[in-house]
Formats: C-alpha cells, sequence, structure tokens
C-alpha cells in the first residue's frame, strides 16, 4: 500500500491524502498505488501541501499504519506527551508507533 504525506502550507500540520483532500487522521489515507507521483504534482502546484512524499504503509487492525517509524512518529504527534498526541485517549498509543 502507498499513502501521501506532507505538511499543510497555512498550518504546517502533518496531512495524509484522503483521495479527495488532506486530511490530519491517518486512518482517511487512501492507497494511491501507482498514482502517487501524479497526486503530488497537481497538490504541491496548487499550493495546498508542502514536502509531500508517498511512504509504504499496511492496515493492521484496521489501522493505516505507516511502515516506517518516523511516519508513524509524525501521524501520531508528540510522543513525549501522549495526552497532546492525536490519540490521547488511546492507552495503548505509544505501542502504535513502535
Amino acid at each position: 500500500m502507498k499513502i501521501l504525506t506532507g505538511n499543510d502550507l497555512k498550518t504546517g500540520d502533518v496531512v495524509w491524502w484522503d483521495g479527495n483532500g488532506w486530511s490530519r487522521q491517518v486512518n482517511d489515507a487512501v492507497d494511491v498505488a501507482d498514482q502517487a507521483e501524479t497526486v503530488l504534482a497537481v497538490e504541491e502546484a496548487a499550493r495546498r501541501v508542502n514536502a509531500s512524499y508517498a511512504i509504504d504503509a499496511t492496515v493492521q487492525d484496521g489501522e493505516v499504519r505507516p511502515a516506517h517509524i518516523k511516519d508513524r512518529i509524525r501521524a501520531l504527534g508528540p510522543t513525549v506527551r501522549l495526552d497532546l498526541s492525536l490519540k490521547p485517549a488511546d492507552p495503548a498509543a505509544g505501542n502504535w508507533v513502535i
């Protein structure tokens, strides 16, 4: 599975391509397969996203999980204060990164 990530140009937030636009939630990400470069070119030209790139991901227990730890950290948010992460109510959020 290939998904797209980048940073929202206005807010700097980490965002994920959901097929129609960009979402802050990694679980909204869709498989772009061989369309990654096309989507990235259009979105960067439209100045909606910055520093975007395609990554490998899997679906585990119904959740999209980036393959690389760097992108799992980007998907979760701060790892030193899980109460500030994107999954503050999830007691197992720290395990999700590793």
